[in-house]
């Protein structure tokens, strides 16, 4: 729940990478969640606005302390988002078909980290040579927020040689992962 934490606190400060890390980790239960409003409401356009609900509302959201708080808190933005489109359609006549999509309760499965994935990264990352390892490092621990030419002049290399270097510890975790029976395949690209 901590890594929770710290990402709701760099969301709240307006860190749009750390609402797309979210938005992207929460996408499929969101998605399960207005499963069984299909046929009747354009999901997409309800799970559009419900994350762009959360955006707005991320900064005064307060954390109950339980797991998932936010993912909870946007399922329900998104189940009502939902009922009311699909009252706005005029469906005030199918009440007997909305009772059944609001039954239908999504279940909100905790996402948490898989420490043997991290066990098995770490022990990868380990390996790298010299100067790949080091760009990765470098990449990683700016998390987004400087810039590559900046991360290659602070090493002492050129852009090109920093890009070369991050883009063969990309390759060599990669290799290493799926040695360890890990394949990632659209994760690392």
């Amino acid at each position: 729940m901590t890594e929770e934490l710290q990402l709701l606190g760099a969301m709240v400060s307006g860190d749009a990478h750390a609402f797309a890390r979210w938005a992207s980790s929460v996408e499929q239960p969101l998605r399960s969640a207005l499963r069984p409003f299909a046929t009747s409401v354009d999901t997409e356009a309800v799970l559009q606005e419900t994350l762009l609900r959360i955006w707005q509302v991320v900064p005064r959201f307060t954390h109950d302390g339980r797991p998932n708080a936010l993912l909870r808190f946007a399922m329900r933005t998104a189940r009502n988002v939902a009922v009311t489109e699909w009252r706005r359609q005029g469906r005030a006549d199918q009440q007997e078909a909305l009772e059944q999509h609001l039954s239908a309760e999504a279940t909100i499965a905790p996402i948490t980290p898989d420490p043997h994935l991290r066990e098995h990264i770490g022990r990868c990352k380990d390996k790298l040579p010299g100067q790949p390892k080091v760009a990765l490092e470098q990449r990683l621990a700016a998390d987004g927020t400087i810039d590559d030419t900046t991360l290659a002049t602070r090493l002492g290399m050129s852009l090109n040689t920093f890009l070369q270097n991050f883009t063969r510890a990309r390759k060599f975790l990669k290799e290493c992962l799926e040695k360890a029976g890990i394949h990632l395949d659209g994760e690392l690209t």
